[in-house]
């Protein structure tokens, strides 16, 4: 299993350059004939935090401090996960042609996938920053923290993306299905209300099956109240990340061999 993992670290190093090309094409494709450009990923999670401002504060009037800021924070993270493991669930079926003619590493194409939705992400912070500032946000030494909590999500969303990129060359409903089962994990995931309004007894429950509540509490906590979040959560954070992405590795691996066959 390490030596899998130590093998595909080497082949990105290798691949280094074909990797930064990759990530390079699908931000300039996503792009493409837009007359604001990159100035989409700040607008988008803007006007979209405006939006759930207005129907949630007034329908569900939660007492939540900052809930602007409580909202994107929230918002950026899970959209990150989504676009990230949206545009790897189909990108072995999309490079098929360039798989069939050149012996090019496959994962590659689910990194780049991820590292294009972190460069997006990167935009969504600056979406952030402006909130901050213009809500009086606490701007601290808490935020050089940001980074541990990128790099955790990052590292879940890489080996979630690994599996379902495999899974989707046998099975191609899977990027209808995970668009469905996706939708269904925002509503249960502390984005637009507070954890408080569950029932004490199933918060325990709540929490452990939730992966990305870990990921945004850790978020709020550095953005939020400037404060850095708990050993104990980064630590699990940690875990949960690393041993899906162990997972993803070894099941993209034991199948990759039989992609060609499927595509």
């Amino acid at each position: 299993m390490n030596k899998t993992i130590r093998e595909k670290i080497k082949h990105i190093s290798k691949y280094n350059e074909l990797l930064k090309l990759l990530i390079l094409r699908d931000v300039k494709i996503k792009y493409r004939r837009s007359y604001l450009g990159y100035l989409w990923s700040v607008l988008n999670p803007l006007m979209l935090m405006a939006i759930m401002i207005i129907v949630f504060s007034n329908l569900f009037r939660f007492e939540i401090e900052n809930y602007p800021l409580y909202l994107l924070s929230a918002q950026i993270l899970f959209s990150f996960m989504v676009e990230s493991t949206n545009l790897s669930v189909g990108a072995i079926l999309a490079n098929a042609p360039l798989i069939k003619k050149a012996n090019v590493p496959k994962f590659i194409f689910i990194v780049s996938k991820v590292g294009g939705a972190l460069v997006n992400f990167l935009f969504f912070l600056i979406a952030l920053v402006i909130v901050m500032f213009f809500t009086d946000a606490k701007f601290s030494l808490t935020l050089l923290f940001i980074p541990i909590v990128i790099l955790e999500l990052f590292l879940f969303s890489l080996g979630v993306s690994f599996f379902l990129s495999a899974l989707s060359v046998f099975f191609r409903d899977i990027q209808y299905l995970w668009g469905v089962f996706v939708s269904m994990w925002m509503y249960f995931t502390p984005i637009f209300y507070p954890v408080s309004i569950i029932p004490e007894s199933y918060q325990g429950l709540y929490k452990s099956l939730n992966p990305m509540y870990w990921y945004i509490e850790q978020f709020r906590q550095i953005v939020l109240f400037s404060e850095l979040p708990e050993v104990s959560s980064v630590l699990l954070g940690f875990i949960i990340a690393i041993v899906v992405l162990i997972l993803g590795i070894c099941y993209f691996t034991k199948k990759e061999d039989e992609f060609i066959l499927y595509i």
